[in-house]
């Protein structure tokens, strides 16, 4: 839309591209609230289908709850651990209960997948690779920013690219895997090739792209590091184009 709007304007040979968070509608991520999640879930599946559980938990879960509350408290920590333990094993029993008491066709057919998401997440560990952030948004992942106010931000990585002269949009994609940013161009220039019917011919990124120096064509213009004969307007200057944090923002304008 950006693309027709503009016209001619937004045919520049040069763009700048960069990656971005998008964020997801999730809740910050910690295993006591997934685990409480998945035995409310269970809960439900056995209201819905009419099976009469022989325990729903629904107390015990509210007192461990309250538990996990002090988990980074010194003295309080055992005791937050035993809480979380005692709902994993909450939902592992539930889930035992329902594979054998739901019917065949609704258990394969319907709940199957959604219990071997549950396994997986309540077996995951902190150190794991590809773990589950939540239950109705399976496809977030964890990325690392170095972000002062927030050092992780759970969603998924985009790229958006935009005229280098006019600041006009002409490419936004959204990764579903969470690959480095070097790893992301080849899709963002296609997606701008075919959005514009032009291809382009100078990318100007920031340092966290560095070691592409071309992409099908395309020459990857990436800013040097600052010396150490550079004034401070000069080193927060180039800081400020890589993409790191100035020195003192009140110099950079």
């Amino acid at each position: 839309m950006s693309i027709a709007l503009h016209g001619r304007a937004a045919l520049e040979s040069a763009v700048n591209i960069d990656t971005t968070v998008q964020e997801k509608n999730i809740t910050y991520p910690t295993d006591s609230k997934l685990a409480i999640k998945i035995i409310n879930r269970l809960n439900k599946i056995a209201k819905t289908q009419g099976i009469q559980q022989r325990r729903t938990f629904v107390k015990k879960v509210k007192g461990l709850r309250l538990d996990i509350r002090h988990f980074r408290h010194v003295k309080k920590r055992k005791r937050a651990t035993c809480a979380l333990k005692r709902l994993r094993t909450i939902a592992n029993a539930l889930i035992r209960e329902l594979r054998r008491t739901l019917p065949q066709y609704a258990l394969f057919e319907h709940y199957q997948a959604d219990f071997l998401m549950y396994k997986k997440v309540l077996l995951q560990q902190p150190k794991d690779k590809n773990k589950i952030y939540s239950l109705h948004e399976p496809q977030v992942y964890c990325m690392a920013k170095e972000k002062d106010h927030v050092q992780y931000e759970y969603g998924s990585k985009a790229s958006v690219a935009s005229t280098a002269k006019t600041n006009i949009i002409v490419g936004v994609v959204s990764h579903p895997n969470n690959c480095h940013d070097s790893h992301t161009l080849p899709e963002v220039l296609e997606h701008i090739e075919t959005s514009r019917g032009k291809s382009v011919k100078q990318a100007v990124c920031d340092r966290g792209y560095r070691g592409k120096n071309e992409v099908n064509g395309t020459e990857i213009i990436l800013p040097k590091k600052a010396l150490k004969k550079n004034n401070r307007y000069q080193r927060d200057k180039k800081n400020s184009v890589a993409g790191v944090p100035p020195s003192n923002p009140l110099l950079v304008t």
